[in-house]
């Protein structure tokens, strides 16, 4: 039994202003990308997998269509290589967005159909804030999606639509998809799978899982920060059954709908101000700050200075600040020894729009190398810590705060780029706000410009009627 593996993963704001290219992908291959896919002999000992190329990037901007085109193009072309397969893992996200394409994913998995022919079963793994469209559903036959967030069990997900595929391959019955878009779309900071309901919604899908002739219950969130035609909230289910994967999809879909109203953030969230009120008064520590709107891994920039602006202002002290991308001001610092001065303007440096800090910082120490492109640098500014780095990222694992030499529980302010807090500074939060600010992922959706979006759509439009109308894939005809 022969499966070949691979994808691409990236989840795409349009109002972010700066477009993904290759550079901004890393491509995980051969043992490297099973191991991240968890399938391995020891599990599957009946299944070859092939490893294709994962391309995977820090979600951002609209990805370029020279950037798409040659990844899909070295991806049909390595596949067309391992022909004759028996099946296809494809390991996608679901909000990816290329300039001149309007449903990136379903470009890709037909691509891949048309390619193996129709009688070559397709899984796919999606994160659950990535959107469906009918045009994917057409294509495959076996659909998992992420039950967590923050999200930790995505291997898990790789391995669930793996065991489906090889137990189809194997002799088992045929898989079929069906699915019900739910017009709701909300932020992952207020689904989190942490707090109640999508708690509970959650917890059901297993539940579902157990019914005759439904094999692996999802149920999708969508992308919010999309301003697309194919935005939407989704239950899709797979099974052996039409009758119950349809069933099934109809009860997810409309229990979502009916708990549309009830999702709240996870952590008090306010307004940066009353945010920076707080930190002034509070007296547990570390208090961490999220800076929601520029959170990179939600497709933020990543390079906005709104929050280390306004914390200057107020004259406090004690933040660390992690971190602020901003290549012209490493450039400048990573010639200096440790110790020196120099005046910075820190503050869109990739292209958002926002309220620059011209400030003089002290040097204190550099990590990365130039030729890898991965140079970051840590500053004191008015009795401050602030990471520079060369390229947007999260600082969200306790390692990325200790490379510097900073032990996040003795913090006294955390100030990260992030919406929900990951699970390594989740339970050391004490406490933890999240601040509504200004960015490509900005948490106030209803002010978003919505020109693509359906309409009627929760909440955008929130005096509507609605019930689930499910479709099957149209090789369930086949």
């Amino acid at each position: 039994m022969k499966i070949a593996v691979g994808g691409i993963h990236t989840e795409c704001s349009t109002y972010s202003p700066v477009q993904q290219t290759a550079s901004d992908f890393t491509v995980t291959r051969g043992k490297d990308l099973l191991a991240q896919a968890g399938v391995d002999g020891r599990r599957f000992p009946d299944v070859t997998f092939c490893p294709l190329f994962h391309a995977r990037s820090i979600p951002g901007g609209p990805v370029s269509a020279d950037c798409y085109a040659s990844f899909k193009s070295a991806f049909l072309d390595e596949l067309e290589a391992e022909k004759p397969c028996d099946g296809v893992l494809l390991i996608m996200h679901g909000a990816m967005h290329v300039i001149g394409l309007s449903d990136a994913e379903g470009d890709w998995i037909s691509a891949v159909r048309q390619l193996v022919g129709p009688q070559v079963p397709i899984a796919v793994s999606y994160d659950l804030h990535g959107n469906v469209t009918q045009t994917i559903v057409d294509q495959i036959d076996i659909f998992c999606a992420y039950r967590t967030a923050p999200h930790i069990d995505v291997t898990d997900t790789h391995r669930r639509a793996a065991a489906n595929l090889v137990d189809q391959l194997g002799g088992g019955p045929k898989r079929y998809v069906a699915w019900a878009p739910v017009p709701v779309l909300l932020p992952g900071e207020r689904t989190s799978t942490e707090d109640e309901p999508a708690k509970s919604l959650y917890a059901t899908l297993p539940e579902f899982d157990q019914r005759s002739g439904v094999t692996d219950a999802n149920l999708m969130v969508g992308y919010v920060w999309a301003d697309t035609a194919r935005a939407t909230a989704a239950a899709v289910v797979t099974g052996t059954d039409l009758d119950a994967i349809q069933q099934a999809a109809s009860e997810i879909a409309a229990q979502y709908w009916s708990a549309r109203q009830d999702f709240e953030f996870g952590v008090p969230t306010k307004p940066l101000e009353l945010c920076l009120g707080d930190a002034a008064t509070e007296s547990s520590s570390p208090l961490i700050l999220a800076d929601s709107g520029d959170n990179p891994t939600g497709g933020g920039v990543g390079d906005r200075s709104d929050v280390l602006a306004a914390w200057l202002e107020r004259g406090l002290t004690g933040g660390v600040f992690a971190g602020i991308a901003d290549p012209v001001s490493v450039d400048k610092l990573w010639p200096l020894p440790e110790g020196s001065s120099s005046r910075l303007t820190i503050g869109g440096a990739l292209g958002s729009d926002c309220k620059v800090v011209s400030t003089e910082a002290v040097l204190l120490s550099k990590l990365g190398r130039e030729q890898d492109h991965n140079r970051e640098v840590l500053t004191r500014i008015a009795g401050n810590l602030v990471i520079l780095t060369e390229h947007r990222r999260p600082f969200h694992q306790l390692e990325d705060f200790r490379r510097f030499a900073i032990e996040p529980y003795t913090a006294r302010f955390l100030i990260v780029k992030s919406g929900y807090l990951s699970p390594e500074l989740a339970p050391i939060a004490n406490p933890a706000r999240m601040a509504l600010t200004d960015g490509a992922v900005n948490q106030d959706i209803e002010a978003l410009t919505n020109q693509h979006r359906p309409v009627p759509s929760y909440p955008f439009q929130r005096v509507f009627d609605w019930k689930p109308v499910t479709s099957l894939s149209r090789r369930a005809s086949s």
